[in-house]
């Protein structure tokens, strides 16, 4: 709730047109209170919506909740902290838009000074991006960075599964697996600490390795809907 009204302001001087769809996963903060207000008073120049989850279902399961929700043919994902300026949004979308990249991630390896809360979480980011470069075949190099924008119709045909961090093992080893045009953009990025409310940690980085080898082990053409033209 501390940033989140913070967020959703300097979404306003995104120069694009958008929706925003907010998941509430089931927090007991003020938060989806605050949000009830803002959209009711329509104190925001852009549309916004909120779904709410009565009980959390982890970032997998908000994320698998806003992309079924989300109606452009773009789509990237915000937390609601500050580590990333939605600033960056712009740039991170716009081959999407033009017609140049299926999918884009924002790189924080690609910056100049990367940044991090944790040595031991840049290695473990770095070690999981090589794993899924290695087996998938596609240079990667941060594939856990929240800044993940799709054309929508791609996304559609994932049929994501993964409930908790691993969501962004299955996102990255699914956009290699089906050969969608990727590109990586540099991105700045402002860690959070633990005491800041930064939730994963090295477990989630063995479910991600887990992860990745079940998906390489698993996946098949087969499995996935005809691309739309």
């Amino acid at each position: 709730m501390r940033t989140l009204p913070a967020v959703l302001e300097r979404l306003k001087a995104l120069p694009i047109d958008k929706e925003v769809v907010v998941v509430d996963d089931g927090s007991s903060d003020g938060s989806r209170e605050w949000l009830d207000g803002a959209i009711a008073e329509r104190r925001f120049p852009y549309e916004l919506r909120l779904i709410k989850h009565e009980r959390n279902r982890g970032k997998g399961g908000a994320l698998i909740t806003g992309f079924g929700a989300a109606a452009g043919e773009a789509v990237i994902v915000q937390d609601a902290d500050l580590e990333y300026d939605p600033l960056q949004i712009a740039e991170v979308v716009r081959p999407v838009a033009e017609g140049r990249a299926d999918a884009v991630f924002g790189s924080r390896m690609l910056s100049s000074g990367v940044r991090t809360y944790s040595r031991l979480y840049l290695a473990g980011n770095r070690f999981l991006s090589f794993l899924i470069s290695v087996l998938f075949g596609v240079r990667m190099t941060d594939s856990y960075t929240c800044y993940k924008a799709f054309r929508a119709a791609e996304l559609r045909r994932f049929g994501l599964v993964s409930t908790g961090f691993e969501i962004e093992a299955e996102l990255s080893c699914k956009t290699a697996f089906l050969g969608l045009r990727f590109l990586e953009v540099p991105i700045a990025y402002s860690p959070r600490s633990r005491e800041e409310g930064k939730k994963i940690d090295f477990r989630d980085a063995v479910k991600g390795v887990l992860k990745i080898l079940r998906l390489r082990l698993s996946l098949r053409p087969s499995s996935f809907p005809p691309r739309s033209r």
